[in-house]
């Protein structure tokens, strides 16, 4: 059973733009924060973007302004727009829920992740 599914990832050019897509369970989406996070070939993965007490946004600094989280309650989804996208944010994207409440308290959910490659 997937409790997350990504989509909406593909291949732009620099500049270009993308929205990715997640669609949680129920449960997830109601008991749960919910984020984006992303993992460059080599490197950790990062948070991108979040939010925190199920209403507050909170994005990393290389964001600056280019991206923005959404959550749509009627569809139980949560999407990342993504502008003015550059090469080095080439990555997969995963969406992420943790901080989880009462019976799901404890547990963490990924996403399988959806691929983003910009072009030079």
């Amino acid at each position: 059973q997937a409790h997350l599914v990504e989509s909406g990832g593909g291949l732009v050019q620099d500049g270009g733009s993308l929205r990715l897509s997640c669609t949680a369970s129920g449960s997830i989406f109601s008991l749960c924060d919910l984020a984006w996070y992303r993992q460059a070939p080599g490197k950790a993965r990062e948070l991108v973007a979040e939010y925190t007490s199920g209403t507050y946004e909170n994005y990393a600094a290389f964001v600056k302004g280019r991206f923005t989280i959404r959550r749509d309650n009627a569809n139980s989804a949560v999407y990342l727009k993504l502008d003015d996208l550059k090469p080095e944010d080439t990555a997969v994207y995963y969406c992420n829920a943790d901080r989880c409440q009462r019976r799901l308290r404890g547990r963490s959910y990924w996403g399988q992740g959806t691929q983003v490659t910009v072009s030079s």
